[in-house]
């Protein structure tokens, strides 16, 4: 309790500057015309895709940000979440876990017109939060043509734009970025001398 009480001030700090906006209440799956906009946006990617694809990608992005939000149990902006995750208050709701769910949600679906990618921002920014993602793209086009799929950015609400309209954020392949960490890790790290 007293490590809570100590926390304090720095939870008000961040509820004050952390990005985002929190829902009032449980925030309701997109309205028809926010899913339609966004099953447009996904089949205009590619003429390859499949209009009916695209619908059912958009009604589960939207769906599934809505029970995440439940699940997690979002009742704050982002980073007053990612601390409450931190501390052990909250189950999940971390930038990770809702790309993470996003992205095993939808491969579920088996899209044969469609691919699923993930990508990180700000991996080698000390300035900016590390932030990820999960990415539709039209089949066998690279996540830089696809749509961000992003429920964290708005504590819970998706937002979705096309990657490279996505200006907030440099967003690079979730691999590449991993790769990167695992070969600095292993650079710095501490080897023995032999006697």
């Amino acid at each position: 309790m007293r490590r809570l009480l100590r926390l304090l001030p720095l939870l008000a700090a961040l509820a004050a500057v952390a990005c985002g906006v929190p829902p009032d209440g449980a925030p309701a799956p997109g309205a028809p015309a926010e899913v339609a906009r966004l099953a447009r946006a996904i089949e205009a990617l590619g003429p390859e895709v499949d209009p009916e694809e695209a619908a059912r990608a958009a009604r589960i992005a939207y769906a599934h940000t809505y029970r995440l939000a439940e699940d997690y149990e979002i009742e704050d902006p982002p980073l007053v979440h990612n601390t409450k995750v931190n501390l052990g208050l909250k189950p999940r709701g971390l930038c990770w876990h809702w790309a993470e769910d996003m992205e095993t949600r939808l491969a579920e679906e088996r899209f044969e017109t469609l691919d699923l990618h993930r990508a990180i921002a700000n991996a080698d920014n000390p300035f900016r939060i590390e932030h990820s993602t999960a990415i539709v793209s039209a089949r066998g086009a690279s996540m830089f043509d696809g749509i961000v799929l992003d429920p964290w950015r708005r504590g819970g609400v998706l937002f979705w734009e096309h990657t490279q309209a996505d200006t907030d954020y440099g967003w690079r392949p979730r691999g590449l970025v991993l790769s990167e960490k695992r070969r600095r890790a292993q650079s710095t790290a501490f080897v023995p001398q032999r006697p």
